[in-house]
């Protein structure tokens, strides 16, 4: 059974999935005295199946920690507070005391338990949360809880730190004579490493579908999407990916059925590539977007390891900004992943603009590989012809301005 995927690019976010509402306030988290949205509300309408991804970091968040213990307890969440701000990172005792508070203040509100609420925070790090501006931003998130594009639209935004714009995604998919939709608000703009990165990310569907299956889909489209970025090669407390289900569309996925579950986990896929290349793009005063193939690999492993030495050194990365088209930097960054990468083997192209063959240099292309990476976006493309296996990465330039914006907060 063939199965269309629509996708809406220009989406208002989660409330176009039936069955969601969401909010988005001001509460001062950052003691700015500004009304800049900072707390998000997510609500089902009906207890969804829920899976998320989480930080590899050693030193995970409060949030982080709460979060994998009530998705660890029950398989359906029916809300979700986020706020930006203040990561509750490295925060002890205290951190995880209000990280568990700010899931009691919604339960109570709709008469749950604490572990059917999830948390997200995202913002400085050692720094305790302001409850008594949570609790009043919860007050408040309660009050305006709509299905409305505005308050989508809010919530995308009160995620926000030093992204500069919102991140959402919707597609509709049609297989047969079923449909049903899935939907993705994220942020992230700095701290952005392979195994996630400084985001959180919220996709919502009306589908049906068990808790495994869900964790599956997910774990494979982070792995093809989210795990496959970086910016500045810092791996953050936060990183969470979390996908809700509320079987409104009451179209059920199963494996049984092929043609929607790979309508399904395609349209998932989708969701979380739109948000990573965006996370990406709006990475902290970067000028340039470069997507790294590594092809022809030994195995995944060697593609992977090779792929994330370029993608992430510092010379390459200032090189590009530029606009140099410094092949002999690629092929140092390449090598010190020391994977047993043969230079002779090796062919390399900006955008099909031919640098190197079996190792050669085609000088006469010299002016084109200029033209090349000046664009603020060009593809690198290394055949190391030792295999057949290959690993993609989505990276960028290294700027003045992302060194001057990191230097203090």
């Amino acid at each position: 059974m063939k199965y269309d995927l629509i996708v809406s690019e220009d989406s208002h976010g989660l409330c176009d999935v039936k069955g969601f509402q969401l909010a988005g306030v001001s509460c001062d988290i950052r003691n700015k005295n500004n009304d800049r949205l900072d707390l998000a509300l997510i609500k089902s309408s009906t207890p969804a199946i829920a899976a998320g991804v989480f930080t590899t970091n050693d030193v995970k968040a409060a949030p982080v920690l709460v979060d994998v213990e009530h998705l660890w307890k029950s398989p359906t969440i029916s809300a979700v507070v986020a706020n930006s701000g203040n990561a509750n990172a490295c925060t002890g005792e205290r951190g995880l005391k209000d990280a568990k508070e700010m899931c009691s203040l919604v339960a109570k509100k709709l008469k749950l338990k604490e572990r059917d609420v999830l948390v997200c925070s995202t913002g400085r790090i050692g720094e305790f949360m302001p409850m008594e501006k949570i609790s009043k931003g919860i007050d408040k998130a309660f009050e305006v809880l709509s299905d409305s594009k505005e308050q989508s639209v809010n919530a995308a935004e009160a995620i926000l730190t030093s992204d500069t714009r919102k991140k959402t995604i919707s597609v509709k998919v049609k297989c047969g004579k079923h449909e049903f939709n899935i939907a993705g608000m994220a942020k992230g703009a700095g701290m952005i490493e392979p195994n996630m990165a400084t985001m959180l990310c919220f996709i919502a569907s009306d589908v049906k579908i068990s808790q495994q299956l869900l964790k599956t889909c997910l774990a494979k489209s982070v792995g093809m999407t989210f795990n496959c970025i970086t910016v500045d090669g810092d791996m953050s407390t936060n990183d969470t990916v979390l996908v809700l289900c509320n079987g409104e569309s009451e179209v059920e996925i199963t494996e049984q059925n092929k043609s929607l579950f790979e309508a399904f986990q395609k349209a998932l896929e989708k969701v979380c590539a739109y948000l990573a290349r965006h996370i990406v793009a709006d990475g902290e005063r970067i000028t340039k977007v470069v997507q790294v193939n590594i092809l022809s690999a030994r195995d995944e492993s060697q593609a992977e390891k090779v792929a994330k030495a370029i993608a992430n050194s510092l010379l390459v990365k200032s090189s590009w900004y530029g606009s140099d088209p410094n092949w002999g930097r690629l092929a140092d960054a390449a090598g010190y992943a020391r994977t047993g990468i043969v230079f002779e083997k090796m062919d390399l192209n900006y955008d099909g603009i031919e640098v190197l063959r079996q190792g050669v240099v085609i000088d006469e292309n010299k002016k084109l590989w200029k033209k090349a990476v000046a664009k603020k976006e060009f593809v690198i493309n290394i055949n190391l012809n030792l295999g057949k296996a290959s690993w993609t990465v989505l990276t960028t330039d290294l700027s003045e301005g992302y060194v001057d914006f990191n230097k203090g907060e």
